[in-house]
């Protein structure tokens, strides 16, 4: 059997939700008429990275690790953000020592369309903007969750 075809129905399963046990996705990929072992299942899981959670394997947070989805980017921007300053058409946000890289993560999966891209350090981001307006948007939108 075709690795990739094998890995993309893994894929495919796990949009629809996490699936508990390897078990359980072996039989669910056998229903799809991919017959795989359990030795290679778990080769799978591995080089897809998936995330084994409480509720069992989901897709991981796409950041490579295996640690379960960020909180709420309202509650990491009330809880480590602290200044918001739009410059042109980039926005520069200041944050407690070492909560950039979380918050960035979790300002990059809202996927907003005002964001061309985000950098992070330990306590600063930037976000770069399409232009001034979006820049202005985007920083009271994140003022909004501070509030």
């Amino acid at each position: 059997m075709n690795k990739s075809l094998r890995q993309r129905g893994i894929l495919e399963l796990l949009k629809h939700g996490p699936v508990a046990s390897q078990e359980e996705l072996q039989r669910a990929l056998r229903k799809r008429g991919l017959k795989v072992g359990q030795a290679t299942l778990s080769r799978d899981v591995r080089d897809l990275r998936l995330a084994k959670t409480a509720d069992g394997y989901a897709l991981s947070d796409g950041n490579g690790s295996s640690s379960p989805a960020l909180p709420p980017v309202s509650r990491l921007v009330r809880e480590f953000v602290l200044e918001v300053h739009p410059a042109q058409n980039l926005l520069v946000i200041k944050t407690s020592v070492g909560s950039a890289q979380p918050v960035a993560a979790a300002l990059d999966d809202e996927e907003w369309p005002e964001a061309v891209g985000t950098i992070a350090g330990d306590d600063t981001i930037l976000i770069v903007c399409p232009d001034k307006e979006d820049a202005k948007k985007l920083a009271g939108r994140i003022a909004e969750m501070l509030a």
